[in-house]
C-alpha cells in the first residue's frame, strides 16, 4: 500500500535494509508516549503505571534481536503468547483498558489468526496495531514477487480484509510506526507495518 507508489517511481529497484533494534524500540517508546499523553488528556488523570506500554509477542525469529533486546528495558512490558489469537484478544483486553500496545508476530501467525483479526480487530472495531516480520522475503525481490508462498500472498491477505499495511524497507521508515499506530486507534481496526527484512 505505502509502497506501491514508491516501487513505481524506483522501478522496484529501491533495496531493502535491516533495521537496527535500538531504533525500533526507541521509536514504540515514543509511540506510546504519545498515545498515554492522549489517554490523559482524555481521562484527565495520571498513568496508574511506571512503564509505557505493551509488546504482545509470539516468538518471531525475523524480529528476535528486538524481542531479545526487550529483555532489557524497564520502560516497556513485554508478554510473550501462546498463539497470535490469544495475543489478539490480549490487545483487545489492553485496549479496553486504555493501555498501548503493540503485537510483534510473523506472517505464518497472521495466516493462523486471520479470524481472530475478523471477529477481534474488524468486526469488534478493536485498534490493534501489528508488527510483521516477513521470514525468508528475498533481499532483492518485492513481498509480492518472492518464490515463499508466505511472503508473497501476506500483503494481498491484508488487502482483502481492508487492514491498511506498509513495509519497514529500512531504518528511514520507522516513522512508519507511529503513522500507523495512529491509524489502528483513528479508524478503530487493525493497522500492520511489515518488517521486511530481518532486524538487527
Amino acid at each position: 500500500m505505502a509502497y506501491d507508489m514508491l516501487d513505481l517511481l524506483t522501478g522496484g529497484n529501491r533495496m531493502p535494509e535491516s533495521i537496527p533494534a535500538p531504533l525500533i524500540i526507541d521509536t514504540l517508546k515514543d509511540t506510546f508516549r504519545e498515545a498515554r499523553q492522549a489517554l490523559a488528556a482524555e481521562a484527565q488523570e495520571p498513568s496508574r503505571h511506571q512503564h509505557l506500554g505493551w509488546v504482545l509477542s509470539v516468538p518471531d525469529t525475523h524480529q528476535k534481536s528486538v524481542l531479545a533486546a526487550l529483555d532489557k528495558e524497564q520502560a516497556l512490558r513485554v508478554v510473550t503468547c501462546a498463539t497470535e489469537d490469544e495475543a489478539t484478544t490480549a490487545a483487545a483486553g489492553l485496549w479496553m483498558g486504555g493501555e498501548p500496545c503493540v503485537l510483534m508476530i510473523q506472517h505464518a501467525g497472521l495466516y493462523a489468526s486471520i479470524n481472530t483479526l475478523r471477529g477481534v480487530a474488524l468486526d469488534g472495531r478493536v485498534p490493534v496495531f501489528y508488527m510483521i516480520g516477513l521470514l525468508s522475503r528475498e533481499k532483492d525481490k518485492a513481498p509480492r514477487e518472492s518464490r515463499h508462498s508466505m511472503v508473497r500472498y501476506c500483503e494481498p491477505l491484508l488487502d482483502t480484509f481492508g487492514v491498511p499495511h506498509a513495509r519497514l524497507e529500512g531504518p528511514n521508515d520507522v516513522h512508519l510506526i507511529p503513522e500507523y499506530y495512529r491509524l489502528a486507534q483513528k479508524r478503530r481496526g487493525p493497522a500492520a507495518v511489515l518488517v521486511g527484512l530481518e532486524t538487527l
